[in-house]
């Protein structure tokens, strides 16, 4: 299976400037699950939206191939952000109506919808209006949705916003499970989430992508770049002001920095093993 994308290009106009929120993006997914990282308007939300087919694109060409039908329109599963829902619907009458949406009829439909729910931990609140959801809820509603009628390809808008901990690690384990027959495409600010189940990572800025590969690869970018030292409190600002901290931990009598840079910080400082944070801490400071 394959999604081609090739040479998409997005502009809008500001004011009276053109401005690429995406500039010749070319890349080809595979099975597997894909990470989207970058700040505020590197153009994550405008890629999503032109391959789930809510806006157009100014030009480039998508393909894809899976040994049937071109059309990959109908095998898409997607949750955007700050998806809404009807309130008075169930969630078991709402994924039932987004089954009849994607016109997807399993044999026990009612069984199929609780299986649904089951794997976003909503199976006992199945018969509750979603009115009375909370933010986190929804949410995981959300992704249900998404994954109704076993979708070819899925992508997912800042999935787990809204999620504790222990639903966010669920979430991970149901992408990862999807992951190995499908096209995942998962974008979020939440660095440990692509982390922990993205096999390529994909990091975005001003519309193009920087740098792309295995997060183990791209570590490698910034190897022999990341610091830490021990500073006393006084010295703390004085440091975040001048370099790049992705970490600051309290030890009670002095404080850990881990620091992104280029030479040694200070005479103390040692080099430590980079994780996907200080590659994007690297890239695009704190997003």
């Amino acid at each position: 299976m394959e999604l081609k994308l090739n040479g998409i290009t997005k502009s809008y106009t500001k004011g009276k400037k053109r401005r690429n929120a995406l500039e010749d993006f070319t890349f080809t997914f595979n099975e597997g699950v894909y990470g989207l990282l970058g700040p505020n308007g590197a153009g994550k939300s405008t890629l999503i939206n032109i391959i789930a087919g809510i806006i157009g694109r100014d030009s480039g060409d998508i393909g894809f191939q899976d040994g049937g039908s071109g059309d990959y329109i109908s095998h898409l599963g997607f949750m955007p952000q700050g998806i809404d829902f009807y309130r008075n619907f169930t969630a078991l009458d709402y994924i039932k109506y987004i089954m009849t949406l994607k016109r997807y009829s399993p044999a026990d439909p009612d069984g199929y919808a609780t299986e649904i729910l089951t794997k976003v931990n909503l199976q006992n609140d199945a018969r509750k209006k979603i009115g009375a959801f909370s933010g986190g809820m929804k949410q995981r509603l959300g992704i249900a949705q998404a994954i109704v009628g076993e979708p070819r390809i899925l992508i997912f808008d800042e999935p787990t916003a809204g999620l504790d901990a222990k639903e966010r690690i669920r979430f991970r384990n149901v992408i990862s499970s999807l992951g190995t027959d499908k096209i995942v495409l998962l974008a979020t600010h939440i660095v440990t989430d692509i982390a922990y189940v993205a096999k390529t990572v994909i990091l975005m800025d001003n519309g193009r992508i920087i740098e792309t590969g295995p997060q183990e690869k791209l570590c490698d970018t910034v190897k022999g770049k990341v610091w830490e030292c021990h500073v006393q409190n006084s010295e703390v600002m004085d440091y975040m002001g001048r370099l790049r901290v992705s970490n600051v931990h309290n030890n009670g009598t002095d404080y850990t920095l881990r620091i992104i840079s280029e030479e040694r910080p200070d005479e103390n400082a040692v080099l430590c093993e980079p994780s996907l944070e200080d590659v994007c801490i690297y890239h695009f400071g704190d997003m």
